[in-house]
């Protein structure tokens, strides 16, 4: 099939975009290689990629690139552009607005005047938009606590406004706290391990008790792609498959790595979720799709691709 992947520079649109052509099917990528952080990054992310035979990759910018030419043969689009991060949508609303909502409509606005045979419109979204305490299925009500999070559900609501106004086979995907190899740099477990090879002191921010539920990459890109034949008009939590705080976490490191390092404690950041751990059922029943990898190994793998391909 022909797949669109927006955000193929990043962390998991690499990833996807290299299982979707080793499966077979030709991808064309997009990324505007914004900014967040350093393209040399992103660069490297796209290598295996752009080998291929069946890949092609477009530099452009969803907000303001003309879209229809790229998406007349398309049958599939995995949309996962946006700007991420916390802490920076309290300063950088604009940014955050218009990469995350307006690059949206302005892709769902393309595929509805010139993306004929569209089988899916797969939205990246995130357990943002539940809020502070993001635990449970897919009723939760959305809560968003950070900008960020406001600009992921507006997206969410684009798409609910187009599948209602133009039939788009939409299905939503909410991510919750994706790990693994190439993870952003900005990141917790890609920011410890970091810090844990540079024999640097590892900073948390607030009392460390955050509890996530960690999705392994490998496992975020088998449900995204088991999502190309999941009902439309429907929204799916994607997540790990264990709960774990930051002191976990670290403990797993120290482990892991024989490395114990100097802990500063930080203030709190705004917006920062306390707890969340996704509830699966729905996905395992209409995607069957479960996790695969455990944390420990998970981790393990993070940290040696880490070692094998630092910066």
């Amino acid at each position: 099939m022909n797949c669109l992947v927006t955000g193929a520079a990043g962390f998991i649109g690499s990833h996807l975009s290299e299982r979707l052509l080793a499966l077979g099917h030709h991808v064309t990528g997009i990324d505007s290689f914004n900014p967040y952080y350093d393209r040399r990054i992103k660069e490297r992310n796209l290598s295996v990629c752009k080998r291929h035979a069946d890949y092609q990759f477009n530099e452009l910018d969803l907000r303001t690139d003309q879209l229809d030419h790229l998406v007349k043969n398309v049958e599939v689009i995995f949309h996962l552009a946006a700007m991420p991060g916390l802490t920076q949508s309290w300063v950088d609303f604009e940014n955050y607005w218009t990469c995350n909502a307006l690059a949206t409509r302005q892709l769902l606005e393309a595929v509805r005047k010139s993306c004929p045979k569209l089988h899916r419109f797969i939205h990246v979204s995130t357990s943002s938009v539940y809020g502070k305490f993001a635990s449970g299925d897919e009723m939760l009500a959305t809560r968003p606590i950070s900008p960020y999070g406001v600009t992921k559900l507006a997206a969410e609501n684009l798409c609910w406004s187009f599948a209602e106004a133009w039939k788009l086979p939409i299905v939503i995907l909410r991510y919750f706290s994706v790990y693994g190899p190439r993870q952003r740099p900005d990141m917790g477990y890609q920011r410890f391990i970091e810090a844990f090879s540079r024999k640097q002191a590892v900073h948390i921010y607030g009392d460390g008790l955050q509890v996530r539920g960690n999705t392994f990459v490998s496992d975020c890109v088998a449900a995204t792609i088991a999502a190309v034949d999941a009902p439309v008009h429907e929204v799916f939590n994607i997540g790990g498959m264990e709960m774990a705080n930051v002191w976990d976490i670290i403990q797993k490191l120290k482990g892991i790595t024989g490395i114990d390092p100097e802990i500063v404690i930080r203030p709190e950041r705004p917006g920062d979720q306390r707890h969340t751990f996704a509830d699966c059922s729905k996905a395992g029943r209409h995607l069957r799709w479960q996790p695969q990898i455990s944390l420990t190994d998970g981790l393990t793998q993070q940290w040696n691709w880490h070692l094998q391909n630092n910066l």
